[in-house]
């Protein structure tokens, strides 16, 4: 059942109930905050995901649904990375944006998982807003999953990788549901940056992920498990604050406001670049069996993955982190080279190919190297029987110091420069012509599975998205940018 005219607001039908959503800008129809699963409150806080009820009526769709309890951004990062918080543990819905939410339609569909390391952000972020795929002929879903402890806390008494079993939740849901809104089933992309594309991994690795998706996008994250001890340990900092046992059972007697607080403090003492305990995916025989890289390396599922040419640049600008880096001088460079995994031959070589290269900036390509490029060229090179295309983003931020860092091209994919928060991280006068170039890329990739570009060999570098410098990063020499 769906509306698809006239001052009517927009209607579907679902597996559970029919919504109600919004007509905005160019026609879009707009469904959010749909339900996928069932709350993850009280029993099923730590449970897999499950259905939700059914609903008789019509259910109002018009605005995002809570976000996943989490932890916020520090100062310094807030600054640059927008990061809503809807109250309410109701979290696990989707929401649709789509130009003909009719049944016959049969559009192509692209699925969002957002990053934030697997503590952080939500569907609700401005910038990932869907309207200019919609505009161009895509069916546009996002939705949430459970963050930071409640999703991938490791216990002996729940189930493992519980954000994961969310996104498959969720693309269950897409697989069931997305005819009614005008999507086909049939040609679903999914895409996410950092920890949603690391997410997509472990989805080419999931067993009950399979054909659920036809083709992926992963930026600037790599397939990745971490070891269990390294997972456990987070909840084990948390147990210790809280003076309760490390079980699922007893967290669930913990008050969301103090659960979290005893998050945040077990945090500090991690860092994405310094390593150390984290929350992240796990090998685990019941929801990730298999190595995610080994996995992306034999899958059959076309990829498009790729880069920012100094993702390391957001992690140590914002925090000063460059600057010692740089006074550190050699030390620097030796900790790159050891954190890295790299050997001699291969820092003269980048000296080489990068001169002008800072010892910040070479100590932090030398870990994106081993982190991330390196995997990904890795899967692309590995003879897999579907294409892989790669790219790198060049171009860099209107903020002095942040370069082509990390998180850089979220506004061109989703063409919503225009937004605010978009500039929060790519300054005033981003160019609009890279991202309708790389915007178009990503809606071609869903359409035909064609970007633009041949798909890598092997040899020469990726397809590069460049534009003209920034005003101000020409008015000045690039040093580290320190926010309040």
């Amino acid at each position: 059942m769906s509306t698809a005219g006239g001052a009517h607001r927009p209607r579907a039908g679902t597996g559970h109930g029919v919504v109600e959503g919004r007509w905005e800008a160019g026609g879009t129809a707009v469904f959010r905050g749909v339900p996928y699963a069932a709350p993850p409150t009280g029993p099923l806080r730590f449970a897999a995901p499950r259905p939700p009820d059914a609903w008789e009526g019509v259910r109002d769709a018009g605005a995002f649904g809570p976000t996943a309890p989490k932890v916020p951004y520090p100062p310094a990062f807030a600054a640059l990375l927008s990061d809503p918080e809807i109250p309410g543990e109701d979290c696990l819905t989707v929401n649709v944006w789509t130009p003909d939410p009719a049944p016959g339609a049969r559009l192509p569909v692209m699925v969002w998982i957002h990053g934030g390391a697997h503590t952080r952000g939500s569907s609700a972020v401005p910038v990932y807003d869907g309207s200019a795929f919609a505009r161009d002929g895509v069916v546009l879903v996002s939705f949430n999953f459970r963050l930071g402890v409640l999703g991938y806390g490791l216990f002996p008494d729940a189930p493992a990788n519980r954000g994961l079993l969310d996104q498959i939740a969720a693309l269950e849901w897409v697989r069931d549901n997305i005819a009614a809104f005008g999507g086909d089933p049939g040609r679903v992309t999914v895409f996410g940056e950092s920890a949603g594309a690391i997410s997509i991994g472990a989805l080419l690795a999931a067993p009950r992920a399979a054909g659920l998706f036809a083709r992926a996008v992963l930026q600037s994250g790599a397939p990745e498990a971490l070891p269990r001890d390294q997972v456990r340990t987070m909840v084990r900092r948390m147990a210790a604050r809280l003076r309760v046992p490390a079980t699922a059972r007893a967290f669930e007697g913990v008050g969301l406001h103090t659960l979290l607080a005893a998050q945040e403090a077990a945090m500090r003492r991690s860092s994405p670049v310094l390593g150390g305990p984290a929350f992240g995916l796990v090998i685990d025989p019941d929801t990730l069996p298999a190595d995610p890289l080994e996995a992306a390396a034999s899958s059959d599922v076309p990829l498009l993955m790729g880069w920012t040419a100094q993702e390391h640049r957001l992690w140590l600008a914002p925090t000063g982190g460059g600057r010692l880096l740089d006074r550190l001088g050699p030390l620097a460079v030796a900790y790159g080279q050891l954190r890295g995994g790299k050997d001699r031959a291969a820092v003269r070589a980048l000296r080489a190919a990068l001169p002008d290269l800072s010892p910040a900036d070479l100590a932090g390509h030398l870990v994106t190297d081993r982190l991330l490029r390196d995997p990904l060229r890795r899967i692309a090179a590995a003879g897999r029987p579907a294409p892989s295309h790669l790219y790198e983003f060049r171009w860099p931020s209107g903020l002095p110091g942040l370069g082509a860092c990390h998180a850089l091209e979220l506004g061109f994919v989703f063409d919503t420069l225009a937004l605010p928060e978009s500039a929060w991280l790519a300054g005033p006068d981003a160019p609009q012509a890279l991202a309708d170039e790389m915007h178009r890329a990503w809606v071609g990739y869903a359409a035909t599975g064609d970007p633009g570009w041949a798909p890598w060999d092997g040899n020469g570098p990726p397809k590069v998205f460049d534009g003209p410098e920034p005003e101000a990063v020409r008015a000045e020499a690039v040093t580290p940018l320190v926010l309040p």
